[in-house]
């Protein structure tokens, strides 16, 4: 994990940009504690943010000559498959013993252009410059796992891991269209794929390159999920399932480096966890667990449709059974409540409340015994196992179905905001131009054809959100995040899957706990899904209840001109609030709710934002 930033013109001279190159970098120390670098010349300013155990090799930016040209590539993230590229590479005349992730990523570009990518096993945001050509070249992984923004300005372009650091730059102003605010408030805290919020930011997608010159912009995508008939069988199919998960696991637990995983007994976690305690077992090292506890939960806690049982007992269950060294990492609802603006900030945008704050402490404290963790995040998403595969009214909406309860939640908006957005519309936009993405297979049944769209959407408009909060939050602290699920060649592989196979004995990832069988104890395979532990604590509720309220009476509050103030007043005075019922996702309730607006106001004071 680091932080990348650059600024391209084909105007100025930017060897005396330095400083302010320095400027955007700093906004990402926390991506990179461990050092920095950057690299000027005429029309291209590159910056870099080091994290030490990253084992990114070499300080960058990484300056290297290949046939007669000069190449200056800065790059944030991790390959999984250098072994097999740097053989590669030798057999075409590029001999580079011993290299560095970063010198292969060069390597490749220099052989094959934005076709090597599809070599590439691993998570990355990269940007490589060509100083004979006076062409930029940015790339990100094939499912979005690390960060890229950037934004085009006559005359210049400007990149970054974060928004944070392009804001930094005077040609980028925190100002919001109608659109970025519609993001915000009809679609937050998810994003349209692409989409950078502020006016004329934008995202680069997963899979995708971009070229940027004196001519132009020019684009194309790498990697994509592509439709075609499964091959195998039943038993092939388990056994290339798990096949692939244990190769992934194999290759992202580093060699040296103490690491640990994520434990919540669940089956995700369990499973990754299991398999990374085996391999480091094979290299004689241990593999520390942690999970997450909410003060209170105990007490608290009511088993409901989204989350059937906490997750402590598993916890201890799994961490007994693996027999490593287990740790139980325990938040009272006050860290949460304070903790909201830092995870904005990590953020740059409003985001999962409570949800994201639990993740930034969490990786706070896993990073002082391991700067490198494990996340089963991503086998929902590419099983299937999400209520809204399941649930007959989920499968029957018309539109995502983790957006919940919407019109109770425009209520909240000002009545002009909502005339000004148009929602519905706006949702209703954002959905269609989904479903015209899904690669179709013709010959499905329409049930196949229906799970097919279901996994396209989790997989490009809510798993976004996801990794966004697993990135920001784990980037905040320090801490670099493996997440094996999402391994491509899993990925593409489970995609053409059929959705009777997945749905294998009638229960969510049916495929998946049958390929698992042996990994782990019976009950663990056969638990229900519960989601990233949140906390029940009725002292949560009071608390961002009685902020918001603060807030409303802040007559110097932007939020004032987004909301209902009168309506919003009412709501929170109530002894029993409506809405706690899940408004996003499975997750976010009333208490988180609140907790985003809180959020909002904060964002929009801190970053200074320019309403439309």
């Amino acid at each position: 994990m680091s932080g990348i930033v650059g600024w391209i013109s084909w105007e100025a001279d930017l060897t005396r940009e330095g400083a302010r190159l320095e400027a955007m970098g700093a906004t990402l120390k926390n991506r990179g504690p461990d050092g920095q670098g950057i690299w000027l010349s005429p029309h291209a300013a590159l910056g870099h943010r080091r994290l030490g155990g990253d084992g990114t090799g070499p300080t960058q930016p990484l300056v290297r000559h290949w046939s007669g040209e000069t190449l200056a590539l800065v790059w944030d993230g991790q390959l999984y498959n250098g072994a097999e590229l740097r053989s590669e590479l030798a057999a075409r005349g590029h001999p580079l013993p011993d290299p560095s992730d970063g010198e292969l990523i060069l390597a490749a570009y220099a052989q094959w252009g934005a076709q090597g990518l599809s070599r590439l096993n691993g998570v990355f945001a990269c940007a490589i410059w060509s100083t004979r050509r006076e062409r930029l070249f940015l790339a990100r992984d094939p499912l979005g796992v690390k960060p890229l923004f950037y934004a085009a300005r006559p005359g210049a372009f400007l990149f970054a891991s974060e928004l944070k650091a392009l804001l930094a730059h005077p040609a980028v102003e925190p100002a919001l269209d109608r659109e970025g605010l519609a993001e915000v408030l009809v679609l937050g805290p998810a994003r349209t794929p692409g989409h950078g919020i502020f006016r004329g930011v934008a995202e680069l997608r997963p899979g995708a390159w971009l070229e940027a010159g004196r001519d132009g912009l020019k684009s194309g995508t790498y990697w994509r999920l592509e439709s075609r008939p499964h091959p195998h069988d039943l038993a092939t199919t388990l056994d290339h399932v798990r096949a692939l998960l244990e190769d992934a696991v194999a290759r992202q637990v580093p060699r040296e480096a103490p690491i640990a995983s994520l434990l919540s007994g669940g089956l995700d976690s369990s499973a990754v966890s299991a398999l990374a305690a085996r391999h480091r077992q094979r290299r004689g090292g241990p593999l520390l667990t942690f999970s997450l506890e909410h003060a209170g939960n105990e007490t608290h806690f009511q088993p409901d449709e989204f989350q059937p049982a906490a997750d402590g007992p598993w916890a201890r269950r799994v961490a007994a059974f693996l027999g490593g060294e287990h740790r139980e990492v325990h938040l009272e609802p006050a860290d949460l409540v304070a903790a909201l603006p830092a995870a904005a900030e990590a953020r740059d945008l409003p985001g999962m409340a409570d949800v994201d704050a639990s993740l930034y402490l969490f990786a706070q404290r896993i990073r002082t015994a391991a700067p490198v963790a494990l996340s089963g995040e991503g086998a929902d998403e590419v099983f299937g196992g999400y209520p809204w595969f399941w649930r007959p009214q989920d499968l029957e909406a018309s539109t995502f179905p983790w957006v919940r309860r919407l019109p109770a939640r425009l209520a909240l908006l000002a009545p002009e905001v909502v005339a000004e957005l148009q929602p519905h519309a706006y949702l209703e936009r954002r959905y269609r131009e989904a479903l015209e993405e899904v690669p179709r297979l013709a010959g499905e049944t329409p049930d196949e054809a229906r799970a097919r769209e279901r996994l396209y959407l989790t997989l490009t408009r809510w798993l976004p959100v996801l990794l966004d909060r697993a990135d920001r939050m784990s980037a905040a602290a320090g801490l670099e995040l493996r997440l094996p699920f999402l391994d491509p060649r899993l990925v593409g592989y489970v995609w053409n899957v059929p959705w009777a196979l997945k749905a294998l004995d009638g229960v969510p990832k049916g495929l998946l706990r049958r390929a698992l069988a042996g990994l782990l104890p019976p009950e663990v395979l056969e638990r229900r899904k519960s989601p990233f532990p949140k906390t029940h604590h009725p002292a949560y509720l009071a608390a961002v209840r009685g902020w918001l309220l603060e807030i409303l009476a802040d007559r110097s509050s932007p939020l004032l001109g987004l909301v209902d103030r009168r309506h919003l007043v009412r709501l929170l005075q109530k002894e029993a609030p409506d809405l706690d019922v899940p408004f996003f996702g499975q997750l976010m309730r009333l208490p988180q709710l609140l907790a985003y607006l809180i959020q909002l106001d904060h964002w929009l004071r801190r970053y200074r934002v320019q309403l439309p």
